[in-house]
């Protein structure tokens, strides 16, 4: 079986390099790896003995940062490097300021695993949520490095719970303590013979609560919220699926409320496709940072964001939020709208997210299928405040009965900060 996930390893990379004279994200990924154990070896030094956190992307990312800057609370001098294996992570949190260094991860091979842990020597390894890397894990067990996956969630058609599913098992061995979102997720474990397992919970509410406490003021959404009166509606993270969706719905939405929509992607012609369909006059956010938000004029409709980074703080500004995604691969964060008690609008692709099914049944989640269910969905909330006020209640309500995860996982990961001799065997296939 290792031989099966070897392959099926190898094929995704050349498919990748086969791709990146034509797609820009995989030719990004490619060009992202160049050199990229000269910039490791020249960090040798300082990133010996370091805690090393892994992330898919920058999704997974901010469900780690909660754990990382605890760490780093009770240990400033201990050594972070802070990996990534998509391009869109690693460009949005490489100068991120807790880490020693940030780079890609290397190519999951026998020999890349065992060069990596041998070049840092790793105090502690933490795995976030979904990244499963066979070789890698291999040789941090191998070399006694206590692994934690953090934040993770396991659904019953995973490979690791089919027949076919050995060398995914046998990944699971290689952490001394899995810490999951859910109590189901636990059960499908323990049914494997998976003992090392606790419900943590999601450390992303910790996050976004986090992120409301801080309550940073963002100049430019403030000046376009003063500009006019009226709602505003916040559409975060959105695909051109979300966006024609939305464009359909708002024709026929008798009230005129304003919209800021924040693109998941800034490309140019995304940013164009954009502001030729939405409603006018329309302001571009780098405009309003320039003007500080001095002679706005009235009746600005539409304000879009060609700036990344800035939609978790953004909700704080809106009255209703439609998050993207869930008409493609899957939704982005619902819970960064929900921490501000916002009432979230969402597509059908949200299976895998257990906030989402969470934030329907406690009234601040709506889950929309086609423009008309949007229509009447913006409706329903524009037009009746209390309907609003009980939506915003609620899915604030469910993002801070659900923090506290971070606490949890930090005092498990604890002792191993203090003394990093190995404390499990070999993994079964060495």
């Amino acid at each position: 079986m290792p031989l099966l996930t070897d392959t099926a390893t190898g094929l995704y990379h050349l498919a990748v390099r086969l791709a990146a004279p034509f797609n820009p994200k995989a030719r990004q990924w490619v060009d992202g790896r160049k050199g990229l154990w000269q910039r490791l070896e020249a960090k040798r030094e300082a990133l010996h003995g370091c805690l090393w956190m892994h992330c898919a992307s920058v999704g997974e990312f901010e469900q780690g940062r909660p754990v990382l800057e605890a760490i780093k609370r009770e240990h400033p001098d201990l050594p972070v490097l802070l990996t990534f294996f998509s391009p869109s992570g690693y460009e949005a949190r490489k100068d991120f300021p807790l880490a020693t260094h940030v780079d890609y991860l290397p190519l999951d091979s026998a020999g890349n695993a065992k060069r990596l842990v041998h070049l840092l020597n790793p105090k502690v390894a933490l795995w976030v949520k979904y990244e499963f890397w066979q070789h890698h894990l291999k040789a941090l067990h191998n070399a006694g490095v206590p692994t934690f996956l953090i934040s993770a969630i396991f659904r019953p058609e995973q490979p690791f719970f089919r027949w076919y599913g050995g060398a995914w098992r046998n990944m699971l061995a290689c952490f001394a303590q899995l810490f999951v979102q859910d109590e189901r997720s636990k059960e499908l474990l323990n049914g494997i013979g998976v003992a090392n397992v606790t419900v943590g919970g999601d450390t992303r509410f910790d996050r976004v609560l986090a992120i409301v406490k801080a309550n940073e003021d963002l100049a430019p959404a403030q000046a376009f919220r003063a500009s006019n009166k009226g709602l505003v509606l916040i559409c975060g993270s959105t695909w051109p699926a979300d966006e024609d969706l939305l464009l359909k719905a708002l024709a026929n939405v008798k009230d005129k409320l304003r919209i800021v929509v924040a693109p998941h992607e800034l490309t140019t012609a995304h940013l164009q496709a954009v502001e030729a369909g939405f409603p006018k006059p329309l302001v571009l956010w780098s405009e309003l940072e320039g003007s500080q938000g001095s002679g706005l004029p009235h009746g600005i409709r539409t304000a879009l964001v060609d700036r990344m980074g800035l939609l978790a703080r953004l909700y704080r500004y809106g009255d209703i939020a439609y998050v993207g995604g869930g008409f493609g691969d899957g939704i982005h964060s619902l819970l960064e709208a929900a921490a501000w008690g916002k009432p979230v609008i969402f597509g059908p692709r949200h299976t895998k997210f257990a906030e989402a099914k969470g934030l329907i049944n406690a009234g601040g989640g709506f889950e929309v299928r086609n423009a008309e269910e949007l229509r009447a969905v913006l409706e329903k909330l524009l037009t009746d405040p209390t309907a609003r006020a009980e939506a915003s209640e609620a899915a604030g309500r469910y993002a801070r009965e659900y923090g506290g995860a971070t606490e949890r996982i930090v005092k498990v990961i604890a002792p191993s900060l203090r003394a990093s001799a190995p404390i499990f065997g070999a993994p079964p296939w060495a």
